[in-house]
């Protein structure tokens, strides 16, 4: 046993690491990469998303597949927007107002009938999405770009779900106060 006591470290090392990748950016896993990258990389995006999550645990019943699927939908509309080049007005502050609204909703527990949390979600998701298909990268292809960020998309939501659904057995005040965080993420991403 103390034998193997000083490979375990050196075993864990080999196995966390990587590939030796020598040529990124030449294989449609890279796409896959990029866009699941973009919106765990991006704070407006990663809140945004974890709060679609929070909401719907806190509204439960239908509104914890449907908030997320009506997100992932329409911003995949959205990224097919931004991707053909057409424009949607102020996509940065719907994103930020994005933010703001999804903490303040969970902040105040306010739970809507899940059609209209449906459409409030649908409608900022075409802000998430626009941004993520103009920032598309030139040399990746779209489809792959795109199942990466809705793969991201689809897990930041478990995230939340899952925060919500074990916080709110606790207690909804601590759910609360993570909506409150999330509002002010987005009051620091509109002011910044």
């Amino acid at each position: 046993m103390k034998l193997l006591r000083p490979l375990l470290p050196a075993t864990l090392v080999l196995l966390a690491a990587g590939p030796a990748l020598a040529h990124t950016g030449t294989g449609m896993l890279d796409h896959v990469h990029d866009g699941f990258l973009h919106p765990m990389l991006g704070a407006d995006h990663l809140l945004a998303m974890v709060g679609v999550g929070l909401w719907a645990a806190q509204i439960g019943g239908r509104a914890l597949w449907a908030l997320p699927l009506s997100f992932i939908g329409f911003m995949v509309g959205g990224a097919a927007l931004g991707m053909a080049g057409i424009a949607l007005p102020q996509v940065e502050t719907l994103i930020g107002v994005s933010l703001l609204l999804f903490g303040i909703v969970v902040a105040l527990a306010w739970k809507p009938a899940t059609p209209l949390a449906m459409a409030i979600t649908a409608f900022f998701a075409l802000a998430h999405g626009h941004a993520h298909g103009a920032e598309l990268p030139e040399a990746a292809t779209p489809v792959a770009y795109a199942a990466g960020f809705v793969v991201a998309t689809a897990l930041l939501h478990g995230v939340g779900l899952a925060a919500g659904l074990l916080l709110k057995a606790r207690g909804a005040l601590l759910v609360r106060a993570l909506g409150g965080l999330v509002a002010l993420g987005g009051a620091y991403f509109l002011i910044a």
